[in-house]
């Protein structure tokens, strides 16, 4: 049995002219087509964000690291037999 990948297909629309022009131009100097282009562009962007989202996530974590600094906390081992024991 064979099974094929699809791969989903982007149209843009309205695109100036010298976007189309500045595309082309980086397309040449990475040795790319305009398409593998454009392609390595919207990853790059969106790779970006995601690296953003994790940076946001991580200053999160560390503010929240940061407001329990020093206090003691019962292991969830106890809490469950303590739990237990009341029954």
């Amino acid at each position: 049995m064979c099974y094929q990948l699809r791969m989903a297909q982007l149209l843009v629309r309205n695109v100036g002219d010298d976007t189309v022009e500045a595309l082309k131009r980086r397309a040449l100097a990475n040795q790319r087509s305009v398409e593998a282009e454009h392609r390595a562009l919207l990853e790059e962007a969106l790779e970006t964000e995601r690296l953003k989202q994790v940076e946001r996530f991580r200053a999160r974590i560390d503010a929240l690291h940061e407001t329990m600094k020093g206090r003691t906390f019962t292991p969830s081992e106890v809490v469950v037999r303590e739990m237990r024991d009341e029954n």
